[in-house]
């Protein structure tokens, strides 16, 4: 017995408590991966060996924990093994399973080193032939969207009788009360956002020709918010006896329209009375939608599942603002760690293969990150193992000392 094999297994020991007292310092760390030293034997054309060494520190990247966080902007990694794509002002690229963001002056999404997560812009099909590049949170005003058609549902009362009076409407001059059986509002916008106050007049007709056997005629007409009538009004209606709406269909919808004004451009509008109803029941809107709207400021955003930044505007409404990328390789263990939560490519992890988060790459949780994946009771024993190697060899390296003094001595 020489002291060569007991030095190569307090060296190799001293290594095993260097990984061992890393993983335990980092049991917090979010998105760090436990490591394991590896060890082999040393012959040198000798049937005794020569002791151990360090073969290789390997990391094992099985996933860690989910836990929530009140962060809209710390995201994890679900159910895949994909990394978070990032770049550095040079255009290093880096890669990294800790969703802790943060959203800078610029609009950027930035992890707290600076490095910024990558993905693809608004409007950018994942795997369109566009590269990823670091994602914009743009603080622009949503633009308006003029609105195109209006799907509303109504019932009528079949109670109602004929108004004395024709309907007719004019500025100054608005309808009365003897006109009409049932009004109410209808919101619209422009092509610059401005909304359009609408009022729908309903009027029971008397039965003419074209009334279906049984059933029952009405009028609606439309009206501006100075009382002119918009174009196409007003829209005929016919009910059968069992009080469903025979015509307009969906597929003959009128359209009605409205003159550019202020800037804005013409409006032509369809308007969508599927499922309007005559019962026996009280005049009652119980429908009514249409598709534009305002312009917008955004009040917030979230990473959807699938990786996408969804806007939420003052508006009412959401808009991606872009998608986040994720990257996977053939051989994780290849990567090399930078420190601060990331890694970076080498010849053996292979190129990047980029995907939207979904299928084996993962997908995405907002207002939550992924704990380490150390088990630190295992690494609690393992410590306590590694100690004793560390005394063991010790021994060895002691008895060795105790036979050269024996020889010394003679």
């Amino acid at each position: 017995m020489g002291f060569g094999q007991g030095v190569s297994g307090i060296n190799a020991a001293a290594a095993n408590l260097d990984v061992i007292g890393n993983n335990i310092a980092n049991a917090n760390t979010v998105g760090y991966k436990q490591s394991t030293a590896q060890f082999a034997d040393v012959y040198a054309g000798t049937k005794i060996g020569l002791g151990t060494s360090v073969n290789a520190v390997v990391q094992s990247f099985s996933g860690g924990n989910i836990e929530s966080s009140g962060n809209s902007l710390d995201v994890a990694i679900t159910n895949g093994n994909g990394f978070y794509r990032l770049v550095d002002s040079s255009g290093a690229i880096f890669y990294s399973r800790n969703g802790q963001f943060q959203k800078q002056n610029d609009g950027t999404i930035t992890n707290a080193a600076g490095l910024k997560l990558t993905g693809y812009p608004a409007g950018v099909v994942a795997g369109g032939g566009v590269q990823p590049q670091p994602l914009v949170i743009s603080n622009a005003q949503m633009q308006p969207k003029a609105t195109t058609s209006v799907s509303a549902q109504f019932n009528l009362n079949s109670g109602s009788t004929v108004p004395a009076t024709a309907f007719t409407s004019a500025p100054g001059a608005l309808p009365t009360s003897g006109m009409f059986n049932y009004s109410t509002g209808i919101t619209t916008y422009d092509s610059l956002g401005n909304a359009k106050q609408l009022t729908a007049y309903f009027s029971k007709q008397a039965a003419g020709p074209g009334t279906t056997a049984g059933g029952s005629d009405w009028q609606m007409n439309l009206t501006d918010s100075a009382g002119n009538l918009v174009g196409g009004a007003p829209f005929a209606m016919q009910f059968s006896s069992s009080g469903v709406l025979t015509s307009p269909t969906t597929a003959t919808a009128p359209t009605f329209t409205l003159p550019a004004a202020n800037g804005a451009a013409a409006m032509a509008v369809k308007l969508d009375l599927t499922g309007t109803t005559q019962f026996g029941a009280g005049n009652d809107t119980k429908s009514l939608t249409q598709n534009g709207y305002t312009s917008g400021s955004l009040l917030g955003f979230a990473v959807q599942p699938d990786g996408s930044v969804l806007g939420s505007y003052s508006n009412q409404q959401t808009q991606s603002l872009g998608q986040v990328v994720l990257a996977n390789f053939g051989n994780v263990q290849g990567l090399q760690s930078q420190g601060g939560n990331v890694w970076s490519a080498t010849g053996s992890s292979g190129q990047e293969l980029l995907s939207a988060p979904g299928g084996s790459a993962g997908t995405l949780k907002s207002n939550a990150t992924e704990a380490s994946n150390v088990d630190l009771s295992g690494q609690l024993v393992n410590l306590i193992v590694a100690q004793r190697n560390y005394q063991a060899n010790a021994q060895t390296i002691k008895a060795q000392d105790q036979v050269m003094q024996t020889l010394v001595n003679l």
